[in-house]
């Protein structure tokens, strides 16, 4: 669940991206895992969904690295976008299972918010593709 103020808009790094709609200091918490609105779900049942609607799902979700669960963020924290060089980052001292996402740096509002999917990730993004029979 995300813990400050953002909007969705069109990124120039790839689709819509997620931006600041205020200042965020350095080592302000940006996101948290909220169980009942955030879902962390079991491998088994990603792989029982339908080609169609797995695609889907692997678009938004991720599979967490310490867990081996699928998480799937409820709210727009799912239009964050991967950078080599981040703006957030994950903090697991401050919540051992999923993490606490905090700004890596002051970021200014109006700029994208942008995590580096190798840190908490094991989905090949490079490898995701919908075999739709053409």
């Amino acid at each position: 669940m995300m813990l400050v103020k953002t909007e969705k808009r069109q990124s120039e790094i790839h689709g819509i991206g997620l931006f600041a709609a205020q200042h965020i200091p350095a080592g302000t918490p940006t996101w948290r895992f909220f169980a009942g609105i955030d879902q962390a779900i079991h491998p088994d049942v990603v792989g029982r969904l339908p080609e169609a609607s797995r695609f889907t799902f692997l678009t938004y979700a991720y599979l967490d690295i310490r867990t081996g669960l699928y998480v799937l963020c409820a709210d727009d924290a799912r239009f964050m976008n991967h950078s080599d060089e981040p703006n957030v980052r994950g903090d697991y001292e401050l919540d051992g299972v999923f993490g606490v996402d905090v700004a890596a740096r002051d970021i200014e509002a109006g700029e994208e918010l942008l995590c580096d999917y190798r840190t908490f990730d094991r989905i090949d993004r490079n490898a995701l593709h919908f075999d739709n029979g053409a």
